[in-house]
């Protein structure tokens, strides 16, 4: 059975519940599985197997602070080189977030629906059941699926610190 935990983070002011238990750094990335912007399934972590991954949770593409999250994580993909998947997930449907993917010329992050089944939210302990949203945060997994960087924002208003995340995939790169 999935925990619950309430109060740990605010939504629109009030307390919310988070649906999964919280990542830890060491422990193995679990596996999920999300929809594609085409609502083909893929397997977040086997699909990116040999890769140091990336993985932005956020609450909506429509919003401002997830917006500019993901176009920075865009950007900086470039610079990361292939050897880094970026994924971000959120609750929004495929549909929705392959407009505005085009919208905003994000085609360097791979951008996924956690809208069906949760199983990224429950997984990773970003579930908001309140809202059916997701928590904000960023986790970093290295080529051999292991968490190396887990970071919870303690308010989905928060922007998690990009150059810590750069940092942190940088060094799991060269390790």
């Amino acid at each position: 059975m999935t925990s619950e935990r309430f109060g740990i983070i605010k939504v629109g002011g009030m307390d919310a519940t988070v649906v999964g238990d919280d990542v830890q750094v060491g422990q193995p990335a679990p596996e999920f599985t999300a929809h594609a912007l085409d609502w083909s399934l893929v397997r977040g972590i086997a699909d990116t197997k040999g890769k140091v991954r990336i993985i932005a949770s956020v609450p909506s593409l429509d919003t401002d602070i997830c917006d500019r999250e993901t176009r920075r994580f865009n950007a900086e993909a470039a610079a990361l080189g292939k050897d880094v998947a970026i994924l971000t997930l959120s609750t929004d449907l495929p549909y929705a977030q392959k407009r505005w993917c085009g919208a905003a010329g994000v085609d360097q992050v791979m951008v996924l629906s956690d809208h069906q089944n949760a199983e990224f939210g429950e997984k990773y302990g970003v579930l908001i059941k309140e809202r059916r949203t997701l928590r904000r945060a960023v986790f970093v997994v290295d080529r051999n699926d292991t968490l190396t960087y887990v970071a919870y924002m303690p308010s989905n208003g928060d922007e998690p610190n990009y150059e810590e995340v750069i940092e942190a995939a940088k060094k799991t790169l060269q390790a």
